[in-house]
């Protein structure tokens, strides 16, 4: 049988379903390629009591795992909800396909947590992904959905590649939205949701230049207009 399961957004979040799960699995693998994790995975170890095997996009992509599950229960460790912001969906495809058994246990995830900022979620638009910039390869294809949600007056939710620290995700932003003719005024800047470091920023977009110090895994967040309760609760971060 293979499991996926949410970790949720700490090392301590994973749901009683989810361990309970774990126990019966005999490997547990852990997906290592769509966060930086805000914890080692010694720390999860510990929480769930089994040794983990790290899994990147090769091994989950090349289905081995799915195989792996005809024979033995095996679990897929997935940080926040497995099927959020991810291609895991083609696990459950191909389970089903193999005649394998399977079962989702869901967890939270950025998308819950940004709810904190005040910005209501049924106003937000399309997510938008930043993907890191090479030298010869600069896409800004992401801003957009930004200009689309804009136009919508829906809020945008950037989701950040994990190769890029905050200063070059800054720059992309910039860079992208002169290219849009898009005039960038507050962001938003959540960091590491759902644990010890959480910070959420409301910031105009000269005052982050300065920042050095954002903590992976954080997203950056572009208000669209405001309801006066929303705006009431973002200005409490500014």
């Amino acid at each position: 049988m293979l499991y996926l399961i949410g970790l949720g957004l700490n090392e301590k979040a994973i749901s009683k379903e989810g361990l309970d799960a774990v126990k019966k699995c005999k490997r547990v693998y852990l997906e290592n390629y769509t966060v930086d994790f805000p914890y080692t995975e010694h720390q999860l170890e510990e929480q769930i009591g089994k040794k983990i095997v790290s899994a990147n996009r090769e091994k989950v992509e090349s289905l081995e795992i799915v195989d792996e599950a005809k024979k033995l229960d095996v679990a897929l460790l997935i940080y926040g909800s497995p099927l959020t912001a991810t291609t895991h969906i083609s696990l459950i495809e191909e389970a089903k396909a193999s005649k394998i058994k399977y079962k989702i246990i869901y967890n939270a995830s950025i998308f819950d947590a940004i709810a904190e900022t005040g910005l209501q979620l049924y106003k937000f638009g399309k997510v938008a992904s930043m993907p890191a910039w090479k030298k010869s390869f600069t896409p800004d294809s992401f801003m957009k959905i930004v200009q689309q949600n804009m136009s919508q007056e829906a809020h945008s939710l950037i989701l950040i590649d994990i190769r890029l620290d905050f200063t070059d995700a800054l720059n992309q932003l910039k860079k992208s939205a002169e290219n849009h003719n898009i005039k960038l005024k507050k962001i938003v800047i959540c960091q590491s949701m759902g644990t010890k470091n959480q910070k959420i920023l409301y910031r105009d977009i000269e005052e982050v230049e300065s920042f050095t110090g954002v903590r992976k895994p954080y997203c950056i967040i572009l208000p669209s207009k405001m309801h006066f309760v929303e705006k009431e609760v973002l200005e409490g971060f500014s």
